[in-house]
């Protein structure tokens, strides 16, 4: 069986595709010959939906990867599946996933802006949180951070990607910010996301799906920077 052909890392505002069912598991996941939902990965949410043949229409509740990093379609209930080699068509919700697109692209915004070591991550529904090693005396006011990601929000930076090797990333490891995530490497090729002019305001591998400009991002405030080890901090930002 071939690897499920991932769509969003080309076009993540492609809302509905038409694919071909490969397999479904033993727990009624289903394996497509492409798809484009996001699989959960890298403190990014799993996309949900709906999967639609011969005039039905079941709800897809969660992506995710299976044992051989394959994506499978967790549908919300498993009595009514299609059958292998069926067409289907693959329907975003897409409000949930232009509201991830546009906080992971804040999260790298927030990078952009604390430079220091990442230690994790999350995208929630309100926004998100990034988890950084910041040696005392240089941690930032909320106020000062906020201030900055908006002015880089209202510059509308362009975001763009290139694809570069598997042996150039292992080449630019200083590229990584996130110290518990391994890059994404072992398909032959790795993705760094670009925000502004070849990267200038941040640069750095992710499989995750964004936004086209920081303006997309809207407003947003930084809801809170918490302790959470000795020079651990959690800071939390919103839309606001």
């Amino acid at each position: 069986m071939k690897m499920t052909k991932l769509l969003f890392r080309e076009d993540a505002y492609l809302k509905s595709v038409d694919a071909v069912v490969q397999s479904i598991n033993e727990r009624g996941g289903i394996v497509l010959d492409k798809t484009n939902f996001y699989a959960t990965a890298g403190g990014q949410p799993g996309d949900k939906g709906a999967l639609s043949f011969d005039g039905k229409s079941i709800e897809i509740a969660t992506t995710v990867y299976d044992d051989t990093k394959n994506v499978v379609h967790v549908a919300a209930n498993a009595e009514h599946l299609p059958a292998l080699g069926a067409s289907v068509k693959l329907d975003l919700d897409w409000h949930t996933r232009y509201r991830n697109m546009r906080a992971h692209t804040m999260m790298h915004l927030l990078c952009a802006c604390v430079p220091f070591p990442v230690t994790g991550g999350s995208i929630s529904d309100d926004g998100g949180r990034i988890d950084f090693d910041i040696p005392e005396g240089q941690i930032p006011s909320k106020d000062d951070l906020a201030a900055r990601i908006n002015q880089l929000i209202l510059e509308d930076h362009k975001v763009s990607f290139r694809w570069i090797s598997d042996e150039e990333m292992q080449a630019n490891l200083h590229l990584v910010r996130t110290m518990s995530v391994k890059p994404p490497m072992g398909t032959g090729k790795v993705r760094l996301v670009m925000i502004g002019d070849e990267g200038k305001i941040d640069l750095q591998p992710c499989g995750g799906t964004h936004v086209k400009s920081t303006a997309e991002i809207g407003p947003m405030r930084v809801a809170k920077i918490e302790s959470k080890g000795k020079i651990n901090r959690r800071i939390r930002l919103a839309f606001a």
